[in-house]
C-alpha cells in the first residue's frame, strides 16, 4: 500500500463526541480527498468506530481504531493534554466500561453548565439536549450549537468567547485523568498512545515530552492543521532524539467558520506512518 501518492488522515472527530459529521460522512469525505486510510478519534468514546469501519469496507478506505483522551498535567496550574489511542480494541468491555465513567461524568459537567446558564438568563433545555445527543459523548460544542439555535449567539466562535471558554462564565473542566492514566488506559487496550497536536496545546516542551515517553508515550502528532512548518521541524528532532512514532491529521470536526470544506486530507501524512504503527502494535 504505501507510496509516494497515498496519502492518510489520523486525526478525525465523528458526531459521536464533538464532530458534525456521521463515520459514513468522514469516511465519504475521506474517499472524496484522496485518502487511503484515516483513524477515528473520538473524545473519550469508541462509539463510531464500528459504523466506520463499515462504511470503509464499501468505500476502499481503511479505517484505524482510535481515541482521544483529555489529561491534565502540572502540579499547580494544570493544563489539559490530549492523548490519541491507536488500534485501541474497541471490543473491549473493560475498556468500554471505563469510557462510560467519562461519559456520565460529561452529563453531570453538562448539567453544570445549564445551571450555569441558567443563572446569568440563558435557560435551555436540558432534557430535550440531553436527549438529542442520546448516546454521543456531550460537550461544549453541543452547547455552542443549541445557543446559535436559540439566537443567543451567531457562531460557535462566539459561544465559546462569550460562555463557554475556559475563563468564561458557563466554563465546567472536564473529569480528568492524569497523562499517565491515559497512557496506561491506551495500552491496557491494546493501543499505541500519542501525543496530540502539542504546539496547539502548548504542552511541547522537551522536559514534559521526555517525561511522557519514559511513562510509556509511543508517538507525537507532528503534522496538525494548526502546527506552523518550523514547528513540525522541531518535533520531527524531538521524535527522532526521543525514538517516537511521528504521526498527523487534520484534526477534522466539521465545517465551521469561513471553511467551504472539511479539513479531512488537507495534512499530508504519508500511509508510511500507518506502517510504522502497525509495526509497532505487532511488537505489543
Amino acid at each position: 500500500m504505501a507510496g509516494k501518492d497515498f496519502y492518510v488522515d489520523l486525526h478525525i472527530h465523528t458526531y459521536y463526541s464533538d464532530g458534525a459529521f456521521s463515520p459514513e460522512e468522514v469516511v465519504s469525505y475521506a474517499q472524496k480527498s484522496g485518502l487511503t486510510a484515516i483513524a477515528i478519534t473520538d473524545h473519550d468514546t469508541v462509539d463510531g468506530i464500528e459504523e466506520a469501519v463499515e462504511s470503509g469496507k464499501k468505500h476502499n478506505i481503511e479505517v484505524i481504531s482510535g481515541i482521544e483522551l483529555s489529561a491534565e498535567y502540572g502540579e499547580t496550574n494544570k493544563t489539559e493534554m490530549h492523548i490519541l489511542g491507536y488500534y485501541v480494541d474497541w471490543k473491549s468491555t473493560k475498556f468500554k466500561d471505563t469510557l462510560d465513567i467519562f461519559k456520565n461524568a460529561r452529563t453531570e459537567r453538562a448539567k453544570e453548565i445549564f445551571s450555569k446558564l441558567e443563572k446569568i438568563g440563558i435557560k435551555l433545555n436540558p432534557e430535550g439536549l440531553i436527549a438529542s445527543v442520546g448516546k454521543k459523548v456531550i460537550g461544549r460544542l453541543h452547547f455552542a450549537k443549541e445557543l446559535i439555535a436559540n439566537g443567543i449567539v451567531a457562531s460557535v466562535q462566539e459561544a465559546f468567547q462569550k460562555y463557554l471558554a475556559a475563563d468564561q462564565v458557563a466554563y465546567v473542566p472536564k473529569y480528568s485523568i492524569t497523562p499517565k492514566q491515559a497512557i496506561d488506559l491506551i495500552i491496557d487496550a491494546g493501543g499505541i498512545p500519542v501525543l496530540a497536536h502539542p504546539y496547539y496545546g502548548h504542552y511541547n516542551n522537551m522536559d514534559v515530552i521526555k517525561k511522557l515517553a519514559d511513562d510509556g508515550l509511543q508517538g507525537i502528532e507532528v503534522w496538525h492543521n494548526k502546527h506552523p512548518e518550523h514547528v513540525v521541524r522541531k518535533l520531527l528532532a524531538i521524535t527522532d532524539e526521543l525514538n517516537l512514532i511521528a504521526t498527523g491529521g487534520s484534526d477534522c470536526h466539521g465545517i465551521y467558520g469561513n471553511q467551504e470544506t472539511p479539513l479531512i486530507g488537507k495534512i499530508k501524512v504519508p500511509y508510511s506512518v500507518i506502517e510504522t504503527l502497525e509495526k509497532k502494535k505487532q511488537k505489543i
